[in-house]
């Protein structure tokens, strides 16, 4: 009979890592040769009858920026060359004499609105410089669209290390940008300027990057951050308010997912903020104190951070920021291109504030608020697409795609949530759809 006390016979040995003098060797713990740089990566050596293994563990730390300011694409505005340098590189690299190269990617729409102010902003930095202007919608958000930019970058000629490429636009176009500079040269740093209000509290502060592929939304992607995203709100004042509420969705997200003082702001004062496109008041009698504009796009850029910074790789897969994100992959991409993709996660997040409140997580008088704060942000509740067979069809490839666990964001009050991992009983989901429907199918579709 085969032994069963393989692991008994197995013998392991930690190995630290040094540099030395350019040379990296290992180390165990109780023999120390050489002194000189430390790695934090570890090699564990297992030896048994059955031959040598040896397991890598190797941290990987990423670094970015990601920096609020304003008027970007003011000349003597330093931010956008060299923001995501720190102050003591940034002495070197200014001293160095050779010419600045910046190669941007801006989306088509906003190359019309902003493409003028890009290029002077660059010629009165005498910066070698090649704008490449780009359809990045959600319809065409695809490899080729990746291609593209990966042709152009090589006919340009960057250094990898030092001259990040540039994304100026939205949510797809940094999505897109992200994978583009993630795979020339296995990994180019890459800058994140979001002009959409989604994109700003959204695709912009987190790692990953993707575009579509065989019918599925971001099936191709990888989790690469970038170097620095520049925040700057004024972009939004050539916005029509239709991507502003589109961007509310996110914010009332994380609102209802962690934090009841921002969702009584947004229902408070959700409205005004979506048709002053969230633009700060200036005349304020008291600098000291924050508009509401700016106190909501600072808590939901902060709320965010909190939950992606621990977790950018998604090793953990209980994930607050899903909520909304369940059934609206699917619904956006039936019925692309009528809905937004905050629309689309805003009628997701309706449906399970009712999932909720069936399941005796919400009172009456709190899914009454939630539904009313989604309208006073001009946000759709309810789709004709979104059929019980849709929702049906989403949960179970959720199930499938999780590691057998449904993992379901689901509010539990205002500003508060769980996770919750078993399926949901199909008689409290069609009671919970029923009641949906019945209630809010008059909204009409958006």
């Amino acid at each position: 009979m085969p032994s069963n006390n393989n692991c008994s016979l197995s013998q392991q040995t930690q190995l630290n890592l040094v540099q030395v003098k350019g040379t990296w060797i290992r180390q165990t713990e109780q023999c120390q040769l050489a002194e000189g740089k430390l790695s934090d990566a570890k090699i564990y050596e297992n030896k048994s009858e059955h031959g040598v293994s040896w397991t890598v563990v190797s941290p990987i730390v990423f670094t970015y920026r990601v920096i609020q300011c304003k008027n970007i694409l003011d000349p003597r505005n330093d931010t956008l060359l060299w923001g995501h340098i720190g102050d003591e590189d940034l002495k070197g690299t200014i001293s160095n004499s050779n010419p600045v190269k910046r190669f941007v990617v801006i989306d088509d729409t906003v190359n019309q609105l902003y493409g003028s102010q890009v290029t002077q902003y660059f010629e009165a930095r005498k910066v070698v410089y090649k704008i490449l202007p780009l359809p990045t919608t959600e319809e065409n958000k695809c490899m080729e669209l990746v291609t593209k930019i990966l042709e152009e970058v090589h006919k340009f000629s960057i250094d990898r290390r030092s001259e990040p490429i540039i994304a100026i636009g939205g949510g797809v176009c940094l999505d897109v940008v992200g994978l583009a500079a993630s795979l020339y040269r296995r990994r180019t740093p890459y800058i994140r300027v979001p002009t959409t209000f989604l994109s700003y509290i959204d695709a912009s502060v987190g790692a990953k990057t993707g575009v579509n592929f065989a019918g599925g939304k971001n099936k191709l992607g990888s989790y690469v951050p970038p170097v620095a995203t520049f925040l700057d709100c004024s972009f939004f004042q050539t916005l029509p308010l239709r991507q502003i509420s589109n961007g509310m969705a996110e914010m009332l997200k994380m609102a209802l997912m962690k934090h009841r003082g921002l969702f009584e702001l947004l229902e408070a004062e959700g409205r005004k903020l979506l048709h002053t496109k969230l633009q700060s008041c200036e005349s304020s009698n008291n600098p000291e104190k924050e508009d509401s504009a700016t106190a909501s796009t600072r808590v939901a850029i902060e709320t965010m951070l909190e939950e992606l910074a621990p977790n950018l790789w998604e090793d953990d897969l209980d994930r607050l920021v899903d909520f909304g994100h369940l059934i609206s992959p699917e619904l956006e991409m039936r019925v692309l291109p009528a809905l937004l993709h905050g629309e689309a996660v805003n009628i997701d997040m309706s449906l399970m504030v009712y999932v909720a409140h069936q399941r005796g997580l919400l009172t009456a008088e709190e899914k009454g608020r939630i539904i009313q704060c989604m309208l006073g942000l001009e946000l759709p509740v309810w789709h004709q697409d979104c059929s019980l067979d849709l929702v049906r069809k989403s949960l179970s490839e959720r199930l499938k795609h999780s590691a057998g666990s449904l993992r379901m964001p689901l509010p539990t009050g205002l500003g508060c949530a769980e996770i919750f991992h078993e399926m949901i009983e199909d008689n409290i989901l069609c009671q919970a759809y029923q009641k949906w429907t019945d209630e809010l199918a008059s909204s009409g579709n958006k």
